[in-house]
């Protein structure tokens, strides 16, 4: 699982259902990383708070992209 690091600048530019279809793949992702921790298998740890990150910054842009 290969967390990529965009920038914002590259998100702005995609369009609605492309941040959609991220920040669902982001959601996704997180759970996975959720459930693993929850059932002692191994993870990364520093995956999920990177990923925390990561779905913030794309329901922040969707946001900003709604209210213009």
């Amino acid at each position: 699982m290969k967390i990529s690091n965009s920038n914002s600048k590259d998100n702005m530019s995609m369009s609605t259902q492309e941040l959609i279809k991220e920040l669902k793949e982001a959601e996704k992702l997180l759970f996975d990383l959720r459930f693993k921790k929850a059932t002692r298998q191994p993870f990364k740890p520093h995956q999920i708070k990177a990923t925390k990150k990561k779905v913030a910054r794309l329901k922040t842009i969707l946001r900003a992209k709604f209210v213009d």
